[in-house]
């Protein structure tokens, strides 16, 4: 940090940041990006990025590198991908490097590590003479307290929530635990899955933290309030629909499902993926013989009977086929009033 001069008795600060970023999907790289353009002309640096290690992906399972990791290289920045940050030598290499590039702040988007207070530490943070340390910030896709953890997207729209947003915390100990520097809200959109979702709120915390950056000497750190939920990390077993359920969470489910983990179940013996699906007025079910039974299949969807009211799926794929309209799937699979949407567990019992 460089001080160019006061105005008044406030001191001011003009930043030559050396910044560590740690990040991994596709709303992390944006952040990435942004901070990478505005670098240029604000005297920004990374030196160093953590991001996950290479995972298998595709038919051929060959190694894919991480959104971040692509555009890091790109710019020729140095990557680092360590398996853990807590325990044994990839902790200890990995701290090693952070040492090593010496950065006066980290910042942390959907990383998929824990950073333990060693590493919190590490970065010399930006201060000045009468605010505390910043050395970590977070850039949360979600409006703290609501949806802390790993999934806070589709969690968000699983709920039916009406509104979501980008937190910019600053990082401690605790699983986004940390105050609030700033937090902008959104609405989720009736028809928003967690894949739209995200590309809005990635746009959104590119935008905000680049602000953050800018705006530091002037971030208020404000305590969460109490009301804290948890996102738990998504997991395929939550793909498979119960048809007991009402229409209209059925129909939150599948969005928050797609673009992962993909809503299923199980129809005459095939797996049929449902990739979108809308609530519609049924009569309430009184005869639990009538869950899941398709009520109507023609252009419009295939028609499901549900818990309360009825769903009507308008995009679906068989294992093994292409995502496709309601018109082509009927087209090329045979489904009829009749015919019963169910559970993998229901289909082993019978």
């Amino acid at each position: 940090m460089k001080l160019y001069g006061r105005r008044g008795s406030l001191l001011f600060l003009q930043l030559r940041m050396k910044i560590v970023f740690a990040g991994t999907p596709d709303f992390a790289a944006a952040a990435l990006d942004a901070i990478l353009g505005a670098g240029q002309s604000a005297g920004w640096t990374v030196s160093l990025v953590l991001t996950q290690p290479d995972r298998p992906s595709g038919r051929g399972l060959k190694l894919l590198a991480s959104p971040v990791k692509q555009l890091a290289l790109a710019h020729g920045i140095e990557v680092h991908s360590p398996v853990s940050l807590r325990k044994g030598d990839a902790a200890a290499t990995a701290h090693a490097r952070l040492r090593a590039a010496a950065p006066d702040i980290m910042i942390v988007a959907a990383y998929g590590l824990i950073l333990p207070p060693a590493v919190l530490d590490i970065p010399r943070g930006l201060r000045d003479g009468w605010k505390p340390k910043l050395s970590a910030i977070n850039i949360h896709a979600s409006l703290l307290p609501r949806w802390r953890g790993a999934a806070p997207i589709a969690r968000a729209i699983e709920a039916g929530d009406v509104g979501t947003g980008v937190t910019i915390m600053q990082m401690e100990a605790g699983l986004d635990t940390g105050p609030m520097l700033m937090a902008e809200q959104v609405a989720i959109e009736a028809d928003d899955t967690a894949g739209t979702l995200t590309s809005t709120l990635a746009s959104l915390g590119a935008r905000m933290i680049v602000a953050a950056l800018r705006n530091v000497d002037h971030l208020h750190a404000m305590p969460q309030p109490f009301g804290a939920t948890y996102a738990r990390k998504l997991d395929k077993a939550e793909a498979w629909l119960d048809w007991g359920d009402a229409a209209l969470r059925l129909e939150c489910k599948v969005r928050a499902f797609n673009p992962f983990p993909i809503a299923s179940s199980m129809l005459n013996g095939a797996t049929i993926r449902i990739w979108s699906a809308h609530a519609v007025d049924g009569p309430a079910i009184v005869d639990a013989r009538e869950i899941g039974l398709v009520r109507a299949a023609d252009a419009l969807g295939v028609r499901v009977a549900c818990g309360v009211g009825e769903l009507l799926l308008t995009e679906l794929q068989r294992a093994g086929g292409r995502r496709v309209t309601a018109r082509e799937f009927i087209a090329g699979f045979a489904v009829k009033p009749g015919d019963r949407f169910t559970h993998p567990s229901t289909v082993a019992t019978e």
